[in-house]
């Protein structure tokens, strides 16, 4: 069982001079789920290299098991520090891919057009593509038979009112959750910071952070 992580390569938030990245709690999370089940993981981003990772989700009170467990685990870090670059991954080697948010990938993997090619290759030769929190908006530009992938399918990701909550409604490119509905996806959500995953076909999508677990083992779910 191989799995492909894509994590983004932007580090600034808009033009506010703030940094981003990736949300460290939604790649830990994912990673631990998929290597304790005995997958292969590889690590891409669109630069290569170690992706940026937001500073606000490695605060004192951002802190989980899974975090933790990669702060002691120096092999994971080293991974993290040489990711492959996007453009020489193809869907291919593995069976599924996976997208961590944060706020980074609205910038980056969005309109990354090996990021679009990827999807589209997983999706169309039916192995799953997963994404939560910020990571669903990777789906925003992607088609399947020349429509959006996201129409008429059941879908979630960070949603208007979470994004308010964290000040950012007018600083991010687009709501990932306005994009999702704007494109036919049928977009569902629970309440803020819960944990909602949703799966349709072979399609994953988490809400927020809190999803990053149950997304990655319903991943697992579609590959067992």
């Amino acid at each position: 069982m191989k799995i492909l992580m894509v994590l983004t390569s932007h580090d600034r938030l808009g033009d506010t001079g703030k940094p981003t990245g990736f949300w460290l709690e939604e790649f830990a999370a994912p990673y631990y789920v998929f290597k304790d089940a005995g997958a292969e993981v590889t690590l891409a981003s669109p630069k290569g290299g170690q992706p940026p990772i937001d500073p606000k989700s490695d605060e004192p009170a951002s802190q989980t098991a899974a975090m933790e467990r990669f702060r002691d685990d120096p092999a994971a870090r080293d991974r993290l520090a040489n990711t492959l670059k996007l453009g020489d991954v193809r869907q291919e080697g593995y069976d599924a891919v996976f997208y961590p948010g944060g706020h980074g990938p609205m910038w980056d993997l969005v309109e990354d057009r090996n990021s679009i090619a990827l999807i589209e290759g997983f999706y169309d030769a039916g192995k799953p593509v997963a994404a939560v929190c910020h990571g669903p908006a990777v789906l925003t530009r992607v088609t399947h038979h020349g429509e959006p992938i996201v129409k008429g399918r059941r879908v979630t990701g960070f949603t208007n009112s979470e994004e308010e909550a964290v000040q950012l409604t007018d600083v991010v490119p687009f709501l990932v959750e306005d994009e999702l509905k704007r494109l036919g996806g049928r977009y569902e959500k629970a309440e803020d910071w819960a944990d909602f995953t949703i799966v349709d076909g072979k399609l994953v999508t988490g809400q927020n952070p809190s999803s990053s677990t149950s997304a990655a083992m319903e991943l697992l779910k579609l590959l067992q």
